[in-house]
């Protein structure tokens, strides 16, 4: 039996899997069971951020585990602390509290919201406004954070406490406040999953003012857009605001499993026993991931908004693309043909794109070499313009 079969046999039936087995890779190049070659433009859904087998991030990830690979938090741990400092120093933000996932990392922050609705305003402030097409995590409270419908439809009842704004509309936000309790506002500066759409920098400016004159808190979820994937570290950077609450993962671990909460003066609440996690802060996914966080510096960060050029460019007035939409590498590009059409044929041409909703969406690595990207990016229009 292959792996496929075997899958299909013994994994729960949620993916609807590509028919494709990786088995290995170097940089944006992977390979399949039969040895063909792909140009990776997806990384994991933005986890792979320096590519496949990056061997400085692996010469860190071992020597962590020739050293120790778990503690538990009784005990103190080098790269946990390192990476806290690392991550507070370079945005500012007071404490980390590290999970395992982005769901976890924004489980925390609701957490923290409430404790600040509960703490500065009564207990019956506990209500957190998001956004419609917003997406958050698969928990039971983070899909009751999402705002959109389709992935409530199994799973009711959901977490109550969670109002759904329209986005770019400061109205839509502002007549929630006037009828709910409300302790904080929660975004994504890009919203993946709803179809890699850019939130207005008026919007967000109104907003952050809006939550300050409201005493509330701003949280703002980097889970996707996070550690260098829109051409700067985070992409609240590029609005002018300062968030009390921002979660991370995906690339920050790199393909180890870590989620990360920081928190602001404001939001800097927990004491000792309010929160927890069994592998939060592991010193082998740290380890890998204050690696990554050393190199994502400015030089890395300007090839970020070149390559992202390059491709708006390219794409945005081609034969049959409606809308190229997006920041920095987080790209979703609307065409005349469906979404799923485009990452067959370019999946049969060398090629791995994903999608979000109807678009097609571009997650390439970081570092790739331009002649990688380019070579993907022509296959992409060849199959869109056909």
């Amino acid at each position: 039996m292959n792996i496929i079969d075997l899958d299909k046999q013994y994994i729960a039936g949620t993916y609807a899997r590509f028919p494709l087995q990786l088995t290995e890779g170097k940089g944006s190049l992977v390979k399949d069971a039969d040895g063909k070659e792909y140009i990776d433009l997806g990384t994991g859904i933005a986890v792979n951020g320096f590519g496949v087998g990056d061997e400085e991030w692996k010469q860190a990830v071992i020597a962590q585990l020739d050293k120790i690979q778990h503690t538990s938090n009784l005990y103190y741990s080098e790269p946990c602390a390192l990476l806290a400092q690392m991550l507070c120093q370079r945005t500012g933000l007071k404490k980390v509290f590290f999970s395992n996932s982005g769901a976890e990392a924004n489980e925390c922050a609701i957490k923290a919201a409430r404790h600040y609705g509960q703490t500065k305003k009564g207990k019956d402030y506990y209500t957190i406004i998001t956004l419609k097409n917003s997406f958050h995590g698969r928990t039971i409270t983070t899909l009751s954070a999402t705002g959109q419908d389709v992935f409530h439809e199994y799973f009711t009842p959901m977490t109550e406490g969670f109002v759904y704004a329209e986005p770019n509309d400061i109205n839509s936000v502002k007549a929630l406040v006037q009828s709910y309790k409300c302790c904080a506002v929660m975004i994504e500066l890009v919203q993946g999953e709803g179809g890699v759409t850019a939130l207005e920098q008026d919007f967000v400016s109104a907003l952050a003012q809006l939550v300050k004159d409201e005493d509330m808190l701003l949280v703002v979820d980097e889970v996707q857009t996070g550690n260098g994937r829109t051409g700067s570290l985070y992409a609240y950077m590029d609005y002018g605001i300062t968030p009390d609450v921002v979660t991370t993962a995906k690339g920050l671990g790199g393909g180890l499993p870590i989620g990360a909460t920081m928190l602001g003066e404001r939001a800097d609440l927990f004491t000792a026993g309010m929160n927890g996690s069994t592998f939060g802060g592991n010193p082998v996914a740290c380890a890998g991931a204050l690696n990554l966080l050393q190199r994502t510096d400015e030089a890395l960060l300007a090839q970020v908004r070149e390559k992202s050029a390059y491709i708006f460019n390219t794409l945005q007035n081609a034969k049959g693309v409606k809308s190229v939409t997006g920041k920095g590498l987080m790209i979703g590009v609307e065409c005349e043909k469906d979404a799923n059409e485009v990452v067959t044929a370019c999946r049969e041409r060398g090629v791995l794109v994903i999608k979000a909703k109807h678009k097609v969406r571009l997650l390439p690595a970081l570092n790739i070499p331009m002649e990688q990207l380019e070579k993907a990016i022509n296959t992409l229009k060849e199959v869109i313009e056909q």
